[in-house]
C-alpha cells in the first residue's frame, strides 16, 4: 500500500533521480537547490552510490560527464550562477554524447539575483546557454509529485538518447511541500542506455545505430574510444571530414526530433470550448490553474495548456491548442521569454504576455485579469 508523505519538491527530485538508478552525483552548495545535494549526500552511499562536492560548478559538471562515461548514471544540481559556469561542460557532454541530468532550481535575476526569491529567467539559457548547435532537452515540472516522476523521465531521457537532459524547475516548486503519494518501485518504468553488442575488436563509440543514437559501452569494461570535445569520427578521434562533420551535427539534432513525440510532456485543462488559453509552467502553471478555474465560475471558457517539455519546444501542441482561441494568455516569472517562442507559432497579435519579475509568485488576479479582458475584447 503507498504511504502519503509530506515531501518537498527539492526532496521528490532527489528520490525521483534516486528511483531512476542515479548513482552519483557532483555538485557545489548554491540556494535554492542546496536541499537536492544534501539528501543525496546521505542516501546515495546507503544504495552504493558516490558524491562528491567540487571546488565550484566547473569542477561538478566535470565530475558528473567523468562518471557517466563509466556507466554509472550520475546527476548534479544548481541554480542560476552555478547553470552559468556549467554550459561549457554541457555542450562538452552534448557533442561527447554523455547522459548526464543537470537540475536547475531557478532563482530570481541575473548575477547573484535574489537568492531565495523564484524566477524562470532562465528558459533560453536552457537552450541557447551553450555554444554551438544541438539539440536540448529541458523540462518543468509545476508540483512536488511531477518532481519525482519528471525527474525519472529526465534520467530515462539522458540515458535513452545519450545526451545531457535539463530539469528546470523554479524556487517555488523546489522549496514547497505537498502530501505525495509515490509509486511503487514496479510501477516506475526504468530506462537504462544501450550497450554495445559487438566485441570490443569491432566496437565503434559513435558510429549510430538505425534509431541513431550509438550504443555506449563504459570506461573500464574492456572496450577502447575516445572522448573529445571536438568534432570526431566514428572511433571519437578528432576529424576535419566535412561530411563527418555534418553529419555528427545534424544527428545531435535529429536523435533528438526523432523522439519528439516521446519527449513532449504537457497537461490540458478545460480546453475542449476554451476561447481565452492560458499556457503557463512551472510554478506559474499553479496560479494559473486557479486563475482559469476563477474565470470559469464567472462563465468565461478559459484553459490551460501546461507545459512540461519546454525544449523542443512543443509547437504543434501549442498551435493546435490556440486554433479556437481568440487570445493566449503567458505568464511567466521572467520577462517574457516563452512568450515570444509561443508568438512564433500562434502570431504576435494573439498573445498576451504576463510577466513578474519582482521575485514573488503570481497572484491569481494577475492571470484572472487579463483573462477577463481577453474575453471582453473578444465578445
Amino acid at each position: 500500500m503507498t504511504k502519503a508523505r509530506l515531501m518537498q519538491g527539492n526532496q521528490a527530485c532527489a528520490e525521483g533521480a534516486l528511483a531512476a538508478g542515479v548513482r552519483f552525483f557532483g555538485g557545489y552548495p548554491i540556494t535554492p537547490s542546496t536541499e537536492v545535494a544534501e539528501i543525496l549526500a546521505e542516501r546515495l552511499p546507503e544504495l552504493g552510490g558516490k558524491f562528491i562536492q567540487m571546488e565550484d560548478e566547473i569542477a561538478s559538471m566535470g565530475a558528473v560527464c567523468g562518471a557517466a562515461l563509466t556507466g554509472v548514471k550520475a546527476l548534479t544540481a544548481t541554480s542560476g550562477p552555478g547553470f552559468s559556469l556549467k554550459q561549457e561542460l554541457i555542450g562538452y557532454a552534448s557533442i561527447a554524447e554523455i547522459p548526464v541530468v543537470i537540475v536547475n532550481v531557478q532563482r530570481l535575476g541575473p548575477s547573484t539575483g535574489k537568492p531565495t526569491s523564484p524566477g524562470q529567467g532562465d528558459v533560453m539559457q536552457a537552450r541557447w546557454g551553450s555554444h554551438g548547435d544541438r539539440g536540448v532537452i529541458a523540462l518543468s515540472p509545476a508540483s512536488v509529485r511531477e518532481c519525482f516522476d519528471i525527474t525519472v523521465k529526465a534520467v530515462n531521457f539522458s540515458e535513452k538518447l545519450r545526451t545531457p537532459v535539463i530539469l528546470l524547475l523554479d524556487e517555488v516548486i523546489g522549496h514547497m511541500r505537498e502530501r505525495v503519494e509515490l509509486p511503487e518501485a514496479d510501477e516506475i518504468e526504468i530506462i537504462n542506455r544501450k550497450l554495445p553488442t559487438v566485441p570490443p575488436s569491432e566496437y565503434q563509440a559513435y558510429k549510430p545505430d538505425a534509431d541513431r543514437i550509438p550504443a555506449m559501452a563504459s570506461f573500464g569494461s574492456g572496450y577502447y574510444y575516445h572522448v573529445t570535445g571536438l568534432v570526431h569520427n566514428y572511433q571519437g578521434q578528432p576529424t576535419q571530414a566535412n561530411n563527418l562533420t555534418a553529419e555528427l551535427i545534424e544527428r545531435l539534432h535529429t536523435k533528438i526530433d526523432n523522439a519528439r513525440d516521446e519527449l513532449t510532456l504537457y497537461t490540458e485543462h478545460y480546453l475542449d470550448d476554451a476561447e481565452v488559453l492560458v499556457i503557463s509552467y512551472g510554478g506559474s502553471a499553479r496560479a494559473a490553474i486557479a486563475a482559469v478555474k476563477a474565470a470559469r465560475e464567472q462563465g468565461i471558457k478559459a484553459g490551460l495548456l501546461k507545459l512540461i517539455t519546454i525544449w523542443p519546444f512543443p509547437g504543434s501542441i501549442v498551435q493546435q491548442a490556440a486554433v479556437k482561441a481568440k487570445k493566449v494568455i503567458v505568464p511567466e516569472m521572467n520577462y517574457g521569454q516563452l512568450a515570444g517562442e509561443i508568438e512564433r507559432y500562434v502570431g504576435q497579435d494573439k498573445v498576451v504576455s504576463v510577466t513578474r519579475v519582482d521575485g514573488e509568485l503570481f497572484k491569481l488576479e494577475e492571470i484572472l485579469t487579463p483573462i477577463v479582458t481577453a474575453a471582453g475584447g473578444a465578445k
